[in-house]
């Protein structure tokens, strides 16, 4: 987060970099920031598995494509993230470029925020569409064990949970509850 495209900060590709050293983990990368092809080299340097920036950030469907060429170009996988407002058509010219689709179900750059259901309706009309081409659906915002539940059974493949997890007085049985 960059305090511009979502009124909060947060960090950055030098705490990546430095987590990277310490796992061999797969690091998801989210970026929500304005301008993404600025920084997308730095979070590369810094061992992301997987980029997904915002379809919001980019001025033209040219500078979507260049972004995903240039990730894929590097051997990293790629992704898109679509806000709350932002409809899944506005996707399609990227499906079969895709590694990850992430449905925002609240509105990016603040943890705890409320699930919006209308992420259920996108996460099954992207699952129609799949059936074309192979990318994850990713699912962000307000996920508890119910709401993630909802949104597995609507056909997502990845869950995001932090204020969930990080507030649950046991954090291994939130995050099992999440499976």
């Amino acid at each position: 987060m960059d305090g511009h495209f979502v009124p909060n900060i947060s960090f950055g590709y030098s705490i990546l970099n430095d987590i990277s050293k310490v796992t061999d983990l797969y690091l998801d990368v989210h970026l929500m920031i304005e301008k993404p092809m600025k920084y997308v080299d730095e979070f590369i340097q810094a061992h992301a598995s997987l980029i997904t920036a915002h379809i919001e950030a980019f001025d033209s469907e040219e500078e979507v494509k260049a972004f995903i060429q240039h990730v894929h170009l590097q051997g990293i996988d790629v992704g898109l993230s679509i806000k709350p407002a932002t409809p899944v058509e506005s996707l399609l010219p990227y499906l079969d470029m895709l590694d990850l689709i992430l449905v925002m179900s609240v509105e990016p750059g603040f943890g705890g925020q409320k699930f919006q259901e209308q992420a259920l309706a996108k996460i099954q009309q992207l699952c129609k569409l799949r059936q074309n081409h192979s990318f994850l659906i990713e699912v962000d915002g307000g996920i508890n064990d119910s709401t993630g539940l909802l949104c597995k059974q609507a056909g997502a493949d990845v869950l995001v949970a932090g204020s969930y997890v990080f507030h649950a007085e046991n954090r291994k049985a939130a995050i099992d509850s999440l499976k």
